[in-house]
């Protein structure tokens, strides 16, 4: 609020974590980022937790980070020898330091977010606020999905999956692409298009197969479709004889229902 950070941040579930009380503490705001971690790197415990908070001699950051990358060892060992003190053992923070390296003699923090990328390798969604911004970043293959949107009363919206913006109420707007930085501040919402293209778009495919709700929608593609497709397919590549078709919960009764009706078997509920 106004430049000033408030932070909270533990393990266990958001609704366990978020309570009243500490919602009320924090108070209110006009920009926030948020995150449910999906331990990937790193262990479990509190300090893993994110958003990463950093406070560096150009101001402060808060970092939020879907995916892992490939050369966070690399970078860790190198940044640590130029004498940075690390407080956790996630790739998140690795990706915050690279950042705020680069913010000191960048012009802006988006173009320290434009220039770290050069640096960064593997796959990454980030949402990143500063005092007076938002700023949401795709790596260069799209390997995990980031989207943004529109609340009716104009606040911007980023998210992992357009389904969280559906639980909000707001408008999808459109699915920030692979390599791209949109900056959302007061004078709107403008992007950043140097890594476009570099690469080819390399969605990971367990975001329709497990990782993403059925009710999203990824780079254009519905997720409940594309676990339905996916069973079709698996029916036509491998019949097999069988009295029903049994979906394991939850991400594979959407691909039990296309095996289904592509083998013409009944689809039951086992479990």
């Amino acid at each position: 609020d106004d430049g000033v950070f408030k932070a909270y941040k533990d393990t266990g579930l958001v609704n366990d974590v978020f309570t009243p009380e500490i919602i009320g503490r924090l108070g209110e705001g006009n920009i926030a980022v948020g995150h449910a971690r999906y331990g990937t790197t790193g262990s479990n415990d509190r300090s893993n937790a994110q958003p990463i908070v950093v406070n560096h001699i150009k101001g402060k950051m808060a970092l939020a980070h879907n995916g892992n990358l490939v050369n966070s060892g690399e970078l860790r060992r190198e940044l640590e020898l130029e004498g940075s003190i690390f407080h956790t053992t996630s790739d998140t923070e690795v990706i915050s330091y690279i950042i705020t390296k680069e913010r000191l003699t960048a012009p802006s923090i988006e173009q320290a977010v434009n220039a770290a990328m050069n640096r960064i390798k593997g796959a990454y969604s980030l949402v990143i606020m500063s005092p007076s911004k938002l700023i949401a970043v795709r790596d260069e293959n799209g390997f995990r999905p980031l989207c943004y949107g529109k609340t009716e009363d104009g606040r911007y919206i980023v998210a992992s999956e357009s389904c969280a913006l559906d639980a909000v109420g707001a408008e999808f707007i459109r699915d920030i692409k692979p390599g791209e930085i949109v900056v959302f501040d007061k004078n709107g919402v403008r992007t950043i298009e140097d890594h476009c293209q570099k690469a080819p778009c390399s969605l990971c495919v367990f975001e329709y197969i497990y990782f993403a709700r059925p009710d999203s929608v990824i780079d254009g593609c519905s997720v409940h479709t594309a676990r339905q497709r996916a069973g079709a397919f698996l029916a036509l590549e491998h019949p097999v004889q069988a009295d029903v078709v049994i979906g394991v919960p939850d991400s594979g009764l959407d691909a039990a229902l296309g095996y289904s009706k592509q083998s013409g078997i009944p689809y039951e509920i086992g479990f």
